[in-house]
């Protein structure tokens, strides 16, 4: 590409981004038409891929770009055509290899250059109803698969998300043809089944299922059918086709041929447990794009059109999508956007919508805190104080809200505030020093200032609360190392304490790990045993490592073989772990990263973590602090992120044998019968690649055997631990769990309970007024209280509230491992007579089917 050209693009790409908001339209696209026309002749291939990227990457300006291949129409038939016919040939290719966001904008793109009389109007009603076709035989018991509802979901799905771009011409130009598309839609909407998002909802409510609540694909056909009783008029969608309109109909358009959708995934099973793995990968590969999250009140946010809003949603993830990684360019783009109107709060909800969505969100979570950081920068009069708002909404939902989105929301808060200098009016939420140390507002207070001091020291967090003193009771103590043998006057005589001197003079003496074992050995075991040896060698090891990251993991590389000959069995494994706890006593974060650190190097194994955290000690913390749930939490996950490193290692080894094989035909060819085609110098390179290749497959076939039995072993281990993990969740939550009614009613937790509570802990009562203005819901309760019917939630409701949502936080994060284990999980851990609150928990997040995981 020449320079000329080079320089041309970011001419353009200049003028692009000030396509939006109320800025004439019209002379931006003249303007790049007329840069386009004057290189054409020269770099009509260039324009052709740049076009067609700017289309897919900045699909919220994709009518701007429509108008120009229209006016190249005018003069460039060929031009026009083979955009039309490559356009064509991408979605057919992402039908196929299941690309979801390609087919969506591809297909907004189409319904574009329809608009600038690029594309026949009925060309578009075809691929529609190609798509609706596919769709219902997917759905069909006989000749289709039902469980792939997702799939067909998404198909029509794609074709009512370009109907606010496309529509209006639709309407206009082939109005009867349009009109069977919507009897399509309206008879599809009817047959499939409705999806029951309460596992996945951020908020809980005390009516749980409501079958009356319309899901994703019947809300957004309900704002699709008020855009049509409307004339098809939607403000949120930019028309630059009009002024352009004269010229643009003398252009010829295109036909698009015809698309053909992969058949549906038959299956011959009647296993129901086969059927729900289906339905689950189906999720996954065709997962609900957005669940919104309503943050304000009507009378706060934005008041647009239902389909204004849907629209603004769309460019807003689109612009997520495209620029992850590129923040600040995401930033510009999502304040930019062609719209009139204002949409900050909308921006907001959409953006802590995709934050807070289950199981995971699109992208990393700091992806979008640095988002929001980059937006109160972008819009310094504005959106700061959107933040405050739905911070504050949050906050007053917070009893009700997920236990795995509580998490989220404490650990992008913590460090929202750590790039403002920890500035946050924190005498509002003062009150909370009066509640029960286990309300969910004082908890998550609580949570948030211990990050905090993680991510600063503890003297500045002191100070930032200054203005409301009465929340230093909630700050965690200083942190600093609990020794057990610190030496002073009075204890340095005891065993523990020559002991563990000894043990300093010796790694300071840099003697070696066996010299060092043999000492244990011989001079402490014998004497005062292995619990004894245990505590003293942990504690001062863990002294020795306490000054840093760095140090503690050095001290376990260099000694940890030591640890590892003391706790040979998981009994010494769990006093291990309470040594690291009662050391770093006063840190949650050290005791955390110290057994994480411990299980990597394994001297701890997860199933001895998974029972230590289940220890009474800490069952009794499950309400009032995430100390426990984060060392679990680190546990399980990184025995999945190991199973999955390895099918990633046993991959790309599969892959290095296929090239070794090409490699060695290659080989034949060199060593035989030269191929005249082929040049000397690749020869050369191949035949050493060749030579390589003879020496590393013996290598490559035997890593890829010991990688497939430590992948075996993995599996196994992973068993062992979600069985593990469930049996612990059974058995507490059995214990405390209120009992069934004789005629079978379900408890409800957050009705309160007022003659059951820990019998250690008198009954606390806290009330507050709810103010409706904020965004709380009727059945909110901010303080650990149901306001709504006046009935305290005591604590043990409150803990019962807390693990429940963590194991249907597990449940959804490990739904994939759960279907391949469910036969096991039934026979030997929900056997007999389990509390339905249990089980609805663990299943909850398996299927998205109304009632799917209740009859599992």
């Amino acid at each position: 590409m020449s320079a000329g050209w080079r320089t041309l693009l970011l001419r353009i790409g200049d003028r692009c981004p000030e396509y939006g908001g109320s800025a004439d339209h019209k002379e931006h696209i003249e303007t790049c038409y007329g840069m386009i026309s004057r290189e054409y002749e020269h770099s009509r291939e260039a324009i052709f891929e740049f076009l067609l990227q700017c289309a897919e990457q900045l699909p919220h300006k994709i009518p701007f770009f429509g108008v120009l291949i229209g006016l190249i129409n005018l003069e460039n038939e060929d031009f026009a055509k083979d955009i039309v016919d490559t356009t064509q040939a991408k979605l057919q290719d992402a039908l196929h290899n299941e690309n979801r966001d390609r087919i969506r904008i591809l297909l907004r793109f189409l319904s574009g250059l329809m608009c600038s009389k690029v594309v026949v109007p009925n060309s578009i009603i075809e691929t529609f109803e190609t798509l609706l076709s596919s769709a219902a035989t997917i759905l069909d018991e006989e000749t289709g698969n039902p469980s792939w509802q997702p799939r067909a979901d998404f198909y029509v799905y794609c074709i009512l998300a370009s109907l606010p771009w496309g529509g209006p011409e639709l309407f206009e130009q082939v109005p009867d043809e349009f009109e069977r598309v919507l009897v399509g839609i309206q008879s599809y909407i009817s047959i499939r089944r409705h999806f029951d998002d309460i596992a996945f909802s951020v908020f809980e409510t005390d009516e749980g299922h409501s079958p009356n609540k319309k899901d994703f694909m019947e809300d957004l056909w309900e704002r699709i059918q008020i855009l049509s009783r409307s004339g098809w008029k939607a403000k949120s969608v930019p028309k630059p086709h009009l002024p352009f309109e004269a010229q643009l109909v003398a252009g010829k358009s295109h036909r698009l041929s015809l698309i053909s959708c992969p058949p549906p995934n038959l299956t011959l099973t009647s296993s129901e447990i086969l059927r729900g793995q289906e339905k689950h990968e189906a999720d996954l590969k065709y997962p609900q794009r957005l669940r919104r999250l309503h943050i304000f009140p009507t009378n706060q946010a934005e008041n647009m059109q239902p389909v204004d809003r849907f629209v603004v949603e769309e460019c807003i993830l689109d612009v997520l999508l495209f620029f992850n990684g590129c923040r600040k360019e995401c930033a510009f783009y999502l304040v930019s956007l062609p719209v009139s109107f204002r949409y900050e709060y909308l921006m907001a909800e959409t953006i802590f919508s995709q934050l807070l969505l289950l199981p995971n969100p699109p992208f990393r979570p700091i992806y979008y805190t640095l988002v929001i950081i980059d937006l109160c920068k972008a819009l310094p009069g504005a959106f700061p104080s959107v933040v405050v708002g739905a911070v504050h909404a949050l906050f007053d939902r917070i009893s009700n809200m997920d236990m795995e989105c509580r998490t989220r929301l404490i650990l992008w808060f913590s460090h929202h505030l750590s790039n403002f200098q920890f500035i946050w009016p924190w005498q509002e939420w003062s009150y909370v020093k009066d509640l029960p140390k286990w309300a969910p507002q004082r908890v998550f207070v609580q949570e948030v200032l211990e990050r905090e001091i993680r991510l600063s020291y503890f003297e500045k967090i002191k100070q930032s609360i200054e203005d409301a003193a009465e929340l230093e009771e909630l700050l965690p103590p200083k942190a600093g190392p609990n020794f057990k043998f610190l030496s002073d006057e009075s204890t340095e005589n005891t065993d523990g304490h020559k002991l563990s001197k000894e043990l300093v003079a010796m790694v300071r003496g840099k003697k070696n790990v066996r010299d060092i074992i043999l000492w244990v050995e011989e001079h402490v075991i014998p004497t005062n045993g292995a619990e004894f040896a245990l505590d003293v060698v942990s504690q001062t090891l863990l002294d020795i490592g306490s000054k840093s990251f760095t140090h503690l993991i050095t001290v376990l590389e260099r000694y940890g073989q030591i640890i590892s000959k003391l706790c040979p069995n998981e009994e010494m494994q769990l006093l291990l772990m309470d040594e690291v706890s009662a050391y770093w006593k006063n840190s949650t974060q050290m005791t955390a990263i110290a057994i994480d650190r411990m299980m990597g190097y394994r001297l701890i194994s997860n199933l001895a973590i998974v029972k230590w955290g289940f220890s009474p000690a800490n069952v009794e913390q499950f309400h009032v602090s995430d100390r426990p749930w984060e060392i679990l939490r680190n546990a399980v996950s990184k025995t999945y992120n190991r199973i999955s490193d390895l099918r990633k290692e046993i991959q790309s080894l599969k892959k290095a044998i296929k090239e070794l094989e090409e490699a060695k035909s290659v080989l034949e060819i060199v060593e035989g019968q030269p191929a005249p085609a082929e040049r000397p110098g690749r020869l050369r390179r191949l035949q050493v690649h060749a030579d390589k290749a003879k020496e590393e497959e013996v290598t490559t076939e035997e890593s890829l055997e010991a990688k497939g039995a430590l992948l075996a072993r993995a599996l196994e281990e992973n068993k062992e631990l979600l069985k593990l993990l469930f049996k612990r969740f059974v058995d507490v939550l059995t214990e405390r769990l209120p009992a069934v009614s004789a005629d079978g009613e379900i408890p409800n937790l957050r009705a309160g309970y007022q003659n059951v509570n820990f019998a250690s802990q008198d009954l606390e009562t806290a009330t507050m007024e709810i103010d409706n203005e904020n965004g709380a819901d009727k059945n909110s309760e901010p303080n650990g209280q149901n306001t709504k019917n006046d009935y305290n939630v005591g604590e043990l409701e409150q803990w019962c509230l807390c693990t429940l949502g963590y194991l249907k936080s597990f449940s959804r994060q490990y739904a994939t491992e759960i279907w391949s284990h469910i036969a096991m999980l039934d026979e030997e851990v929900f056997v007999g007579d389990i509390h339905p609150l249990i089980r609805k928990a663990a299943f909850s997040g398996l299927c998205r089917f109304t009632n799917e995981g209740s009859q599992l």
